[in-house]
């Protein structure tokens, strides 16, 4: 429908439920002359006299009365809809799509949201749990979670956890077999399975701790995951060395499942942050859900 025509029917309507022009310009905050152009257009429109026009009234013809039974309350409806499409500017309410690592949703994101988004029965959340770095915008999604290394370009973002401390990790019974390695540079010698966020990208780098400079390795190995659960639970089974987030494999280590490997090299990477296009206006529903997120720093 052109701006036009919804313009000369919501005249129409006006005029024809109040039987006036001067009460329907009011209304409308428009001129009466304006409102007879509004008429005259959709009349030719038509073909047909919709209004009946005396020096003391104005009342429908067949014609009129049948469109004001059949529009006018098409009309409602579409005002009715553009009221609520306004009113999520200022109400907490609506779909949010979200596309999250595995780690990150298990490890900061669903145990914040979860009690969150019961103060908010009208907010509807979508996750799509995908480790790759994804175009938000193309892939319409409202925002993004990665790691600080793997923010989308021209994105707005806020921090979600602190710099995570990464762990090289592997079973007592393949340690067993294969030793310790000394130093990272003896990582070549071992199987070291390796993680892969991206289709087509290079494995994610082994960073270490060098005169308290990073040392980036990629070792090679038989096995490349898309996921750090998947990654663990080879390391668990005896297929080698992991790199994980040592919040991840802390709980192994504790149980003896894990073994820690040149610990003395460990180093820290960018946390987590949650990401969306900088230029819109930020709906209630995803600012809540970005304060909800948001991290604090311990003093």
């Amino acid at each position: 429908m052109s701006g036009e025509i919804f313009r000369d029917l919501t005249a129409f309507i006006t005029i024809a439920r109040h039987r006036s022009f001067t009460r329907a310009a009011a209304e409308l905050g428009v001129s009466q002359s304006a409102l007879s152009h509004a008429i005259r257009n959709l009349e030719e429109r038509i073909g047909l006299r919709l209004l009946i026009r005396t020096t003391r009234s104005v009342s429908p013809t067949e014609a009129g009365k049948r469109l004001l039974e059949r529009v006018s309350p098409r009309l409602d409806t579409i005002a009715r809809e553009l009221t609520s499409v306004r009113d999520l500017s200022s109400t907490i309410a609506g779909t949010v799509r979200m596309t999250v690592s595995d780690f990150a949703y298990k490890t900061f994101v669903w145990p914040r949201l979860s009690e969150t988004l019961r103060h908010y029965p009208d907010v509807r959340l979508e996750l799509s749990l995908d480790a790759a770095l994804t175009d938000i915008i193309t892939e319409r999604f409202d925002a993004g979670i990665r790691d600080g290394d793997s923010l989308g370009k021209n994105m707005a973002s806020v921090r979600i956890s602190p710099d995570l401390r990464y762990s090289a990790v592997a079973s007592p019974g393949y340690v067993q077999d294969k030793g310790l390695p000394l130093i990272p540079g003896d990582l070549g010698q071992y199987s070291c399975i390796s993680t892969r966020f991206t289709p087509g990208g290079s494995t994610t780098p082994w960073i270490v701790k060098e005169n308290e400079t990073g040392q980036i390795l990629r070792p090679a190995g038989h096995l490349i995951f898309n996921s750090y659960y998947a990654a663990m639970d080879a390391a668990l089974a005896g297929y080698g060395i992991a790199f994980l987030p040592e919040i991840l494999s802390q709980p192994w280590l504790d149980s003896g499942k894990l073994v820690p490997i040149l610990p003395g090299w460990w180093a820290e990477r960018p946390g987590f942050y949650i990401y969306y296009p900088g230029e819109r206006q930020m709906l209630p529903a995803l600012s809540m859900i970005v304060e909800t997120l948001r991290y604090e720093p311990p003093v």
